[in-house]
């Protein structure tokens, strides 16, 4: 099944805004220009636009037929860290920032779905276009719903879509129940007594007990949780010394780790705090220990990601919708709005252009050809939504 005809036709056009978002990167929090640029284009939609919540997120507000619900849509707007190398003409214009993970693309999309339904008005009740700042790794989606998204743009319903290279344009993904993990930090200071490295027993080395820690940190996953429940506990950071001769007197270890259930994370933090303080004891070490709880893990309801399902195919035929695809180990703060509101996070194929790569990486880039596919997706979503029983708006 095509995309949407009239969507279809001004893809270029999202395209134009795509592209101009991509150059122009900003980081968490700090996406002024973005937020311009998208409260420019909403209000020229005819859209009621809010602005300023968690600083510079942009809320859209478009009402269709009396008598329906209200749905939320939600596109992420920031940046990463990272130095672009491409080459091409909408190349990022600012050094170590760059769009590597797609978010411009998401914002084009919303942008395209809230320009056709304002075009055309083909649903009932209200729909909310959630622009938000600050996803990589700042939170910005738990800053909205604290500051009281939901409670100024109530919704029956919120959706979230993200677009994944590893699926061909034009297909989707949808899985009811854990789509992202819950990803949590943490820092382990191990403390000794520094020494010349030629006279250990004079001093209490915190290298051989930091080592000892990263090894036995691994039996988490494979001696301590149930083996049918996925965990990720990653060293990720090993810092300790600054000359081949003197044993130093800390070593810094830091790393990430990923689950999906509450129960699996609570186990995690409180085995990494025992290993770590056994293993100094024995060491005649002691340890600092802070764990940091991030984001939790981005779980679908069964009713919305029914709905979305039925959307994505009607755009793109049932054949394209995978249902098995497994949950990933990464993290989306989606995951708070998923806390507050029932509601569904979904993947769509970005994959198929010259030289693609996976999200993260400095020669990433957008597919274009995948944005009518997300804006038909969000269209058909709010489209189909029924008039509400009650009769209110």
């Amino acid at each position: 099944m095509p995309m949407i005809n009239r969507i279809a036709e001004f893809q270029q056009e999202m395209a134009g805004w795509r592209q101009d978002i991509h150059a122009h990167p900003e980081l968490g929090f700090e996406e002024n220009r973005t937020a311009d640029v998208v409260a420019k284009q909403l209000e020229s939609f005819g859209l009621e636009v809010h602005r300023g919540l968690a600083q510079t997120g942009v809320v859209g507000v478009l009402k269709g037929a009396a008598g329906g619900g209200s749905i939320g849509l939600r596109a992420d707007m920031d940046a990463l860290p990272i130095q672009e190398q491409n080459g091409f003409d909408h190349c990022s214009l600012h050094d170590g920032v760059m769009h590597a993970c797609g978010h411009d693309g998401h914002t084009a999309m919303l942008l395209g779905a809230a320009k056709y339904l304002a075009e055309t008005k083909n649903f009932s009740g209200t729909v909310y276009f959630i622009f938000q700042p600050a996803e990589e790794g700042l939170g910005g989606a738990r800053a909205m719903v604290e500051e009281g998204l939901f409670d100024k743009f109530p919704v029956d319903g919120v959706y979230g879509l993200h677009n994944w290279p590893g699926l061909d344009v034009g297909e989707f993904a949808v899985r009811v129940g854990p789509m992202m993990a819950a990803c949590d930090a943490f820092e382990i200071n191990v403390i000794g007594e520094g020494a010349h490295g030629a006279m250990p027993h004079l001093g209490i080395d915190p290298v051989t007990c930091a080592a000892e820690i990263v090894g036995a940190l691994q039996t988490i996953t494979s001696r301590i949780k149930d083996p049918l429940d996925s965990a990720v506990v990653s060293v990720t950071k090993i810092h300790g010394g600054d000359a081949f001769n003197v044993i130093p007197e800390r070593v810094e270890l830091a790393g990430t780790t990923r689950s999906f259930k509450e129960e699996v994370r609570d186990e995690i933090e409180a085995s990494i705090t025992r290993i770590s303080e056994g293993i100094a004891s024995a060491h005649r070490c002691r340890v600092e220990i802070n764990y940091m709880r991030q984001f939790p893990a981005t779980v679908n309801h069964a009713a919305e990601t029914g709905l979305a399902a039925q959307a994505a195919s009607q755009v793109a035929g049932e054949a394209k919708v995978h249902h098995d695809l497994p949950p990933v180990m990464g993290s989306e703060d989606f995951s708070y709005m998923l806390q507050s509101r029932p509601g569904s996070y979904i993947w769509m194929g970005n994959a198929g252009q010259p030289g693609g790569c996976f999200l993260h990486n400095p020669n990433y880039d957008f597919n274009d050809e995948a944005l009518g596919w997300g804006a038909s997706y969000w269209a058909t979503l709010v489209e189909n939504l029924q008039p509400r029983a009650d009769g209110a708006d």
